[in-house]
């Protein structure tokens, strides 16, 4: 059966998007995963891939053509299948914009009715806005409400955060449009829902919206406390075990959540008084609506008043059931993709850091100047790519695409995963710039405050364990790149220079490699160039 796909939402504030080139033609087989088109968006040109598969048969938008967000971009079906039924009933720009603007309005009037269950439509007041689950990254699937900052009730102005929301790359602040009263919360706090579920009603105070959310719902959202009033009969115990944390509908007025394992729910400022004052959250007890840890639990904590482990009987077997995290859920899916589809291998060599570890010295000798083996890494990484641009690719299917620009990503350790902000056009940077940016970039990544433009781009990837003590290790490739550094130690040993055995300071790195698109020898090569700059620093700045 044939599936229209719309314009993406590429971006929080996307009203619509560009075209900016069709990576497919009509009559061509797609993969799922396989990239679509190139769409520019209000803020970057981003790829688009295909959720699903089978022969293109329709293009909505020609390359260079602008539409507003959900018109249609292209029909994916089976070859030579009949789609003029779905091409009678859906917009696209190469009609008149007579054509376009009435189907503009069309699309208006379904989203303030849409269809109910019984085949009716759902009358939305004057005044009343339904906000639905937004797309905060062009990755995101769905999201999960981490803290809802207002309650139902609340008076709502225009800029309000309404709730933190937690997406596959970062948890973000989600502020309102609107202003109003908020009438209704369509996902509660640790629900989960796919983008465009409704996630809350504002409109004028006592407005009557029961219904509105029973019937606009039609791609099954996973409130977590919801889940509880339509269930006719109860689930069974092992089913229930294992659904989402299920917080009260109704604000509690006292401490009623255990924060010893499972999800934390943190707000902002007492985050940042926690980690000033080196208090672990998972030992304090929130006060906060739904036991959301707030500002004065963190400045009446008492280490004494930490709760005590759980008590396990010896020889008993025990497990304890998380939720996982969208990071977690799409760091999951990201690498098993990557794995599984891009043909590893990987390349080892030892690096001799004598000269490194001297022209560090060097350089932090002046007060304004701190850098360090990282930087000089991904410095190196960069002016290699240079030179070496078949590292530098994408696999596209049909294509191989080179990227004329460097922008290197460095993997992050974060408390719920891994994180990767992007260093746009490294090789055009000193080494206190990539110092400064990289700090400030990590900084933000641990705080949950990077946003998506931050993690996109990369063409080549460095991870660095180097840190914890890891002498060598093998990564996976940061998918669309082709290869990705892997950073260890600098441990001595004794080494042979000049035939003799001398104590010696060596860092082992290892490079994975898809071997779609970068051959050995020229994973060798690079790697070659990447020791003559790190074993001998000053030509990097030749």
């Amino acid at each position: 059966m044939a599936t229209v796909i719309n314009m993406p939402r590429l971006s929080d504030t996307m009203e619509e998007g560009v075209v900016a080139k069709w990576l497919k033609q009509v009559g061509d087989s797609v993969a799922e995963g396989d990239i679509l088109a190139e769409i520019e968006t209000d803020k970057a040109t981003m790829e688009f891939e295909s959720f699903y598969e089978g022969t293109l048969l329709h293009i909505g938008i020609e390359e260079g053509e602008t539409a507003a967000v959900d018109t249609l971009l292209a029909i994916i079906g089976e070859s030579g299948e009949d789609i003029s039924g779905l091409l009678n009933g859906a917009s696209s720009t190469d009609d008149s914009k007579e054509q376009a603007e009435e189907a503009s309005a069309s699309e208006a009037t379904q989203e303030e009715a849409p269809a109910s269950d019984n085949g009716g439509a759902v009358s939305i007041p004057d005044g009343v806005e339904v906000i639905t689950m937004p797309r905060l990254s062009d990755t995101m699937e769905e999201g999960t409400v981490a803290t809802w900052l207002k309650k139902e009730g609340d008076e709502v102005a225009e800029g309000d955060i309404l709730a933190e929301i937690e997406t596959d790359k970062a948890t973000m602040e989600f502020e309102s449009f609107y202003a109003g009263t908020l009438l209704k919360i369509g996902i509660q706090e640790g629900g989960t829902a796919p983008v465009d579920e409704v996630l809350a009603i504002i409109g004028p105070k006592g407005t009557d919206v029961s219904g509105i959310l029973e019937n606009y719902n039609k791609s099954g959202a996973k409130p977590a406390a919801k889940e509880e009033k339509k269930a006719e009969a109860p689930a069974p115990k092992q089913e229930a075990k294992a659904e989402a944390p299920k917080p009260a509908a109704a604000p509690a007025p006292a401490p009623t959540t255990s924060n010893t394992g499972g999800r934390l729910f943190v707000s902002p400022l007492a985050k940042k008084l926690a980690e000033e004052r080196g208090i672990n959250l998972a030992t304090v007890q929130g006060s906060g609506e739904n036991g959301r840890i707030i500002k004065r639990d963190i400045e009446n904590y008492q280490p004494a008043a930490a709760g005590t482990q759980a008590y396990v009987p010896v020889g008993e077997e025990s497990f304890e059931e998380v939720k996982n995290s969208q990071m977690r859920k799409t760091i999951a899916k990201r690498l098993g993709e990557s794995k599984f589809t891009a043909p590893h291998y990987y390349l080892t060599i030892e690096l001799d850091m004598d000269h490194a570890i001297a022209a560090r010295k060097a350089i932090n000798s002046d007060p304004n100047v701190k850098i360090s083996f990282n930087d000089m890494v991904v410095k190196a990484c960069a002016m290699a790519l240079r030179k070496h641009p078949q590292v530098n690719t994408q696999w596209a299917g049909d294509v191989t695409r080179i990227a004329k620009h460097i922008h290197i990503g460095v993997a992050v350790a974060v408390d719920e995963g891994l994180l990767v902000p992007v260093l746009k056009f490294a090789d055009q940077m000193t080494f206190s710039q990539i110092g400064a940016n990289v700090k400030e970039l990590a900084g933000k990544a641990r705080n949950k405050k990077l946003t998506p433009q931050e993690m996109e781009g990369s063409t080549f990837t460095v991870s660095n364990l180097g840190m914890f003590g890891i002498r060598e290790f093998t990564s996976i490739i940061n998918q669309p790149n082709s290869a990705i550094l892997s950073v260890g130690a600098i441990v001595q040993k004794p080494v042979v220079k000049d035939g003799a055995i001398v104590p010696g300071n060596v860092m082992t790195v290892t490079l994975a490699c898809d071997h779609r698109t970068v051959d050995g020898a020229t994973g060798a090569a690079f790697l070659q160039t990447l020791r003559t700059y790190i074993e001998n620093p000053v030509t990097m700045f030749v």
